[in-house]
């Protein structure tokens, strides 16, 4: 079976920044898959969709040895897009806020939860998506705050890092 990594933490706290870094450092010849849950969250009400989508069309099958196929949300049409499959005999990593429950916790073998200042996390989301993003921080941010307190992610992590 091939390594599942789930990285979760809030917007901004460096999820896909260790997802690139990690996967440019595999220690295994061959490629590894990444899937950002940026790509499956249906709309901005949509952390929790997301995650259930991840689990249920990537986690699952690929724990099962089967073929995963995911629709990436168009955030522009606010509507799927194109279908991508996930590969059982190649390494995963999923990146997403939210990623980390109770019912993924155990499709991951390496579980990460980035922690981050408010303030440094809101600095860094608004200067990648700029003003895109800024009219969501607050209703986005309160997901988040839902999914800390009901799953209490850093609770499911193998690793747990805070970020300045």
């Amino acid at each position: 079976m091939n390594p599942v990594v789930l990285i979760d933490g809030r917007s901004g706290a460096g999820k896909s920044s260790l997802a690139r870094m990690l996967i440019a450092r595999w220690p295994l010849a061959g490629r590894v898959q990444l899937v950002a849950l940026d790509s499956l969250y249906p709309g901005w009400d949509g952390l929790d969709g997301g995650v259930g989508l991840a689990r249920e069309q990537i986690l699952v099958p690929h724990a099962r040895g089967l073929m995963g196929v995911w629709q990436r949300w168009d955030w522009e049409e606010s509507a799927p897009a194109e279908a991508h499959a996930v590969d059982p005999s190649l390494p995963l990593v999923v990146e997403g806020s939210g990623l980390l429950t109770p019912a993924t916790q155990g499709l991951g073998d390496v579980r990460v939860w980035l922690d981050s200042p408010a303030a440094s996390r809101r600095q860094r989301a608004l200067a990648r998506d700029g003003e895109t993003y800024r009219p969501h921080w607050d209703r986005w941010a309160r997901q988040e705050d839902q999914h800390v307190a009901r799953d209490q992610p850093v609770l499911q992590a193998t690793h747990a890092f805070v970020v300045p």
